[in-house]
């Protein structure tokens, strides 16, 4: 198939089939023939290695901390799990209910340690911004790193203080976050788009002590100042002690309530340099807070372990993802997204991680694949509106690059659909594999994605990750496969939150995933299973369309609408609630100068009906500025549904979670005129 027939793929399709020789080079390989030399079992495809990981849960996570840290294999829980005749499962368990697991009782570690352990002069860094390129060493960044945090530590800062960082996707950000975990103090980050309200009430709930600043940042050629949020914030967040400037463009530090200093000055070793002792902390200490993307109302602030974070991502990044030493890992993000943190774990692999910070379509729309070609990536990870974006510009990467170096791409942050798939293996690289990847920030990981057993099929998630006991419910709790249904993880995952700041009863995070099924947690996607494909998610299954009792997930419906020439953005949603029925109303965002006429309407209903079923056809179909998205880039379906239920907006919708804050006036004004219509 060549590039301009990337449309012509059905669900399913192969694209590319999984290769032997890949197989069995395959990190996961490896582990398989070591664990199988343990335990005296035959792991013969994927699926009997992912039964051994949820039914014998305990084991599986305690061999594959002994199989990644020979320190751990010499203590007394290492050494009995490698005979199973020994081995008390309550030592890494205590039990298996899901909500309030704790895990690894009085194991210790240290993420930083780990991330940097045998510093050496393979580059481990590369930053590049839209005027410049850096890059670190191991060696160097464990001695900025070091540097960093004795600083920290002599200021006062220690185990479970926080450290928060409002800053580009630049070298600050990871040297502050290492800094950070080093000294056992609980890091969060913020990108530099987002509003100030929105860090303000984000970092205000850790108590911060210091925070790490970038006073200016460009994008798509335009030089931002941050000046004026910088002191905004000094002012609000009343615990600080002391600010880190990182900006080489305006290093004027002026005296305010808190003192300032130059982050550089304190991220730079002296002759005088000690050596540096990481601070060893409880497998469930605090490492970071997270923020939910706000899809579905307030973001919840979660926290995360070291010891879990540590071992889910070694998981994903070396069994999943086929990383390993020297492998190049570019994921494009901010550092208000959890991509930021797998991205950052690279390190525990001894890959090089490549940051890029800027608009990823200036100046043209392949600046993402020109930074995959100049350095050498060999994994990259992106989003599907990413994706959508390039292919809308009409442009072919592999008809510019190579990718010698490349071996697979990642997709995440919506669904992708297989038009997606086809692209990107036909129009960039037919020697990569396409892996979509889901998972979320509650637990800052992905929970279905690929292995190198799977071939690359057109629209499908492959398998669950390993340890991650991943189900489709219906409605009564009852595992269904080849029909839609809720995804749910029925037994805990080292990386869930150890729980949310300012809930002292655990009430909220009960009521976020664990009040509709007891004792499981419920994602709130819809999706299927197909045993011999894998797994299609369809959106949230709280803004699912329910036409007539059969259900659609609005991935699907947004696939449809948004290939309409001149529709740039759409958000769909069903008004039905309780029981009763209700209407599906569409809005549309259109090209400049479009308007919503009678031809583009009947356009669109005729691409719904030939392409999903005339059952999805819009009640309404309204043309509005634009799509109110959360600061990650996520279509807030949730919201504007509970806005045309006539619940109140400040309940439903938090706006400093939205990068467009003033769309969702626009909103709330059609549906002051719409319910008096309906009404009268």
């Amino acid at each position: 198939m060549s590039c301009e027939d990337y449309e012509n793929v059905t669900p399913g399709q192969i694209l590319r089939k999984a290769e032997s020789g890949r197989l069995d080079t395959s990190n996961i390989m490896g582990f398989i023939e070591w664990l199988s030399s343990v335990t005296k079992t035959n792991f013969s495809s994927y699926f009997d290695l992912w039964n051994f990981s949820v039914e014998q849960l305990e084991r599986f996570w305690a061999l594959w901390w002994i199989y990644n840290d020979q320190q751990f294999a010499s203590t007394q829980l290492g050494r009995a799990a490698l005979s199973s005749d020994s081995f008390d499962p309550k030592l890494v368990l205590a039990d298996r209910k899901i909500q309030g697991a704790s895990w690894f009782s009085g194991a210790t570690l240290n993420y930083t340690a780990r991330a940097l352990i045998g510093a050496s002069d393979q580059i481990a860094l590369v930053a590049l911004s839209e005027t410049k390129r850096e890059t670190f060493t191991y060696r160097e960044l464990f001695l900025k790193v070091t540097a960093l945090a004795t600083k920290l530590s002599d200021l006062g800062v220690k185990k479970g203080d926080g450290v928060v960082g409002y800053v580009t996707n630049g070298p600050a950000s990871v040297i502050g976050f290492l800094a950070s975990a080093a000294i056992g103090a609980v890091w969060s980050s913020c990108s530099l788009d987002f509003s100030t309200e929105a860090v303000v009430n984000r970092f205000k709930q850790l108590r911060p002590k210091v925070l790490i600043c970038s006073t200016s940042y460009q994008y798509a050629g335009k030089r931002i100042s941050r000046i004026a949020e910088l002191e905004t914030l000094e002012l609000e967040l009343e615990s600080l002690i002391m600010v880190l400037v990182d900006d080489d463009t305006d290093p004027t530090l002026v005296s305010r309530r808190v003192p300032r200093v130059l982050f550089d000055s304190w991220s730079t070793a002296n002759n005088d340099y000690e050596p540096f002792i990481f601070e060893e902390v409880d497998f469930m200490d605090p490492l970071w807070v997270l923020f939910s993307s706000g899809t579905t109302g307030t973001p919840k602030a979660i926290v995360q372990s070291h010891g879990g974070i540590y071992l889910e991502h070694l998981k994903v990044l070396s069994l999943h993802l086929d990383l390993r030493p020297r492998d190049v890992f570019f994921w494009y993000t901010t550092t208000g997204w959890m991509m930021w943190n797998l991205l950052v774990s690279g390190l525990l692999i001894q890959a090089t991680i490549v940051l890029v910070d800027g608009s990823p379509v200036f100046p043209d729309p392949l600046r993402l694949f020109e930074v995959v070609e100049s350095e050498n990536v060999t994994y990259f990870g992106t989003s599907a509106p990413f994706v959508n974006q390039v292919i809308k510009s009409g442009t072919a990467p592999g008809d510019k690059f190579k990718f010698q170096h490349l071996k697979a791409i990642g997709s995440t942050g919506a669904p992708l659909s297989q038009e997606g798939f086809s692209w990107l293996v036909n129009c960039v690289s037919s020697d990569i594999y396409v892996e979509s990847v889901s998972g979320g920030t509650d637990l800052c990981t992905a929970f279905l994605l690929s292995s190198p057993f799977n071939d690359t099929l057109a629209g499908y998630l492959n398998v669950p990750a390993l340890g991650a006991d991943i189900k489709v419910y219906d409605n009564y709790g009852n595992p269904v496969t080849g029909t839609l249904g809720e995804l749910v993880i029925c037994q805990p995952m080292p990386s869930m939150p150890v729980h949310f700041l300012n809930d002292p009863d655990n009430k909220r995070l009960h009521e976020a995933y664990f009040s509709y099924y007891p004792d499981v947690w419920r994602h709130g996607d819809w999706i299927t299973f197909e045993p011999d494909k894998g797994y299609v998610i369809y959106g949230r299954s709280d803004a699912t369309l329910n036409r007539s009792g059969i259900r659609m997930g609005t991935a699907e419906f947004y696939q449809v609408v948004e290939s309409i020439d001149g529709v740039l953005d759409s958000l769909v949603i069903d008004t039905s609630y309780a029981g009763s029925d209700g209407i599906l109303i569409l809005f549309v965002t259109l090209s400049h100068g479009r308007v919503l006429d009678d031809e583009l309407i009947n356009t669109i209903q005729n691409a719904i009906s030939l392409r999903l079923s005339r059952r999805y056809l819009p009640n309404q179909i309204i043309q509005v500025k634009e799509i109110p998205r959360t600061l990650n880039g996520k279509k807030t379906e949730v919201p504007v549904r509970r806005i045309f239920l006539g619940q109140d907006r400040t309940r439903v919708v938090s706006t400093d979670s939205l990068v467009n804050p003033s769309s969702i006036d626009e909103f709330c004004e059609i549906f002051r005129a719409w319910s008096t219509k309906v009404s009268t």
